[in-house]
Parts: structure tokens; sequence; C-alpha cells
């Protein structure tokens, strides 16, 4: 059985189907280190980005290729101040409302020409191209509409934004156009050629508001941007780090096809939500993955697998992105392990 088949029958939930557990690897930032060209050349370069990530599946093979080049690849294209660096991922330096009335002037981008999200969508293109069937590729769409909204504002300020009873209407304007926007670039990936797509919006999450302002300014958007690529014909990904363990339940209501969490997650209560609903994605800890001894990384993967082993609708992988500097030695233990002891039938 291939990657793309493995994979896709895990997500549609058909594990009696399945050989094995299948493993992701968000490897995005470890990838680039390991190659040779600096990473503020690969962040910008599709054919760079899908070299590094290919390389490293060659060395793993692994089930999923997660494509990404971080988390401010939609704010610059909507014209966000990024800094890329040579050693380490970009970040967005200067918000970009200074005021919420500052909404008015902002513009959906051209995904095929703003920013890096051609470029983006070029190494989606150039993966898939190169791995066929043999790698199940996720063109992630980088952030969810609220993340994204907060991204653009700046975090601090779009929180007290989100107390002020009079900033409703400039916030649901913003959180529009970041659906929009967020929308237009998931579906490119499809069309690109991916065999899904994934939205990260964790600052959406518990860690930083209550489940009732997730309800209310999250929630419904996120279910926007599902409901667009399921009609472009592809299938999507929710990412929300940290303990999201109390809107468990409401993100399994958006209709994403994966739930992807981490190791803070109540991973009983996860499968419990997403039972005949949708595939779980994660949750082993990154820092288990980079600073853990041999014992501790075969007994986390282990303890994962004979957790979800009789639901079998869980992809397993890390529940975040690698660090960069993460042992490639730690990563190919990791991966034989749920390898071998996640054989199903």
């Amino acid at each position: 059985m291939n990657s793309l088949l493995r994979t896709t029958r895990t997500i549609e939930l058909r594990g009696s189907q399945v050989d094995r557990i299948p493993i992701d690897l968000p490897s995005f930032a470890m990838a680039a280190h390991l190659s040779s060209a600096p990473m503020d050349e690969i962040f910008i370069s599709g054919r760079l980005m899908a070299e590094s990530q290919i390389n490293l599946w060659k060395e793993l093979q692994h089930d999923v290729i997660l494509l990404e080049n971080g988390v401010a690849a939609l704010a610059g294209a909507l014209g966000a101040r990024v800094e890329f660096y040579p050693d380490s991922p970009p970040e967005i330096v200067e918000p970009l409302l200074e005021d919420l009335s500052e909404v008015e002037k902002l513009e959906v981008p051209d995904v095929t020409k703003d920013g890096t999200l051609p470029e983006l969508l070029q190494a989606t293109r150039i993966t898939k191209e190169r791995v066929s069937s043999k790698a199940f590729v996720m063109g992630r769409a980088d952030q969810g509409p609220f993340s994204l909204a907060a991204h653009l504002r700046g975090i601090e300020r779009f929180m007290m934004d989100l107390m002020d009873p009079g900033k409703k209407e400039l916030i649901a304007r913003l959180l529009e156009i970041c659906t929009e926007t967020v929308s237009r670039f998931a579906c490119a990936q499809i069309r690109a050629g991916a065999d899904a797509t994934s939205m990260g919006d964790s600052i959406a999450g518990p860690e930083l508001i209550s489940p009732e302002m997730y309800r209310e300014f999250a929630r419904d958007y996120e279910e926007e941007v599902i409901s667009a690529v399921q009609e472009e014909g592809g299938l999507i990904a929710l990412h929300i780090c940290g303990d999201c363990s109390k809107i468990l339940d409401q993100m399994a209501l958006t209709g994403a096809d994966i739930l992807e969490i981490d190791e803070k997650a109540d991973f009983a209560r996860a499968l419990k939500a997403t039972r005949g609903k949708s595939c779980l994605l994660g949750p082993i800890s990154p820092a288990v993955l980079k600073n853990g001894d041999r014992e501790e990384i075969i007994s986390k993967t282990r303890e994962v697998i004979d957790s979800a082993r009789e639901q079998a609708n869980l992809i397993i992988g890390p529940g975040c992105a690698l660090p960069q500097d993460t042992p490639l030695e730690n990563i190919k233990l990791f991966v034989d392990t749920a390898r071998e002891y996640g054989a199903l039938n």
C-alpha cells in the first residue's frame, strides 16, 4: 500500500482498509536547516522549499509531506512587514493595522502574485510531481482567519479589540477579509496538486481566548474556509496547538477532515470527539523528539499508537513543527518505531 492510499483511507475513516498508521512530519524548518542554502533563500523559493522537503523525505520515507515556510506568508501577502533570516524561519516584525479602522484599506491578495504565496504553490506543484503517490502532500494554507487577523493587528491589541463592543463591526470585517484570503490560498493549494491543505488557528485556542469567544469569533470563519476547500474537492486540516481540550467538540463540528493537535490536548477526549467524524493528526511532543532519549521516544510513540489503534483514525506525528535542530537520528527512530509498531492488519 502506498502512502497516498494509506493516508487518504485513514482520513476517510476507512481504517479497516489500511495496513498501518500513516506518519506525518511537519519539518519545514528542520528540512531547511539540513540543506546547504540559508533559510532566507529557501523560504522565498518554491524550488528550494520543495527540494529541502523531498531530500528529507527520501531519507525518512514518511507518508505525509507538509509544505510551509512559517506563519507569516498570508500576513506578508496582505502587506505586513516580514523579516527573513538566514538561520531561522521568517517572522512578522511589525503589525499592519495600527488602528482597527484601517481594515477598510485591506484588499484580499492575489495568491498567484503576492508575497511568497506563488512560491509556496510552486513548492506544492514540484513536490507532487516528484513524489506522485509515494507520499501524501499537504500544502499548508498558513494561518486560519482568527490567527491571521491577530497577526495583522498585533496579538495583544487584537485581544483588547475583542473586549470592546464598539469594535465588533470592524472585527467582523477584518475576519471576513482574512477568511476570504485563507479560502483563496487553501483552494489554490488544492488546484496546485496538494492532496490536502491545512490552516493553523492556534491563537483561537483556549490558552488565549475562551471557548465562548472561539465560538463567536473563530469557528464560523473556520467553517467557511473548510466548506470552500471541500467544494473545491479537497481535504483540509484544522490545527490548533496548545491545550485545545475544551474546544475539541467545537473543532470537530467545523467539518474539518483532519484535526491537528499537540501533546497538551486530552488525547482520549480527542478520540471521542472525532469518532466517526474526522481524522486526528499528532500528538507527539516536538520536545520529546528533539531532546528525548531512545526509550522515551519509543515509549511515547507506542503509547499514542496503542490509544488510537482500535479507532484507526490517526496520522501520527509531532503536534507542532519540529525545531530546526532536531537530531535526525531521533526522527529516524520515531519513524521506524511508528512504521513497525503501527501495523493495523
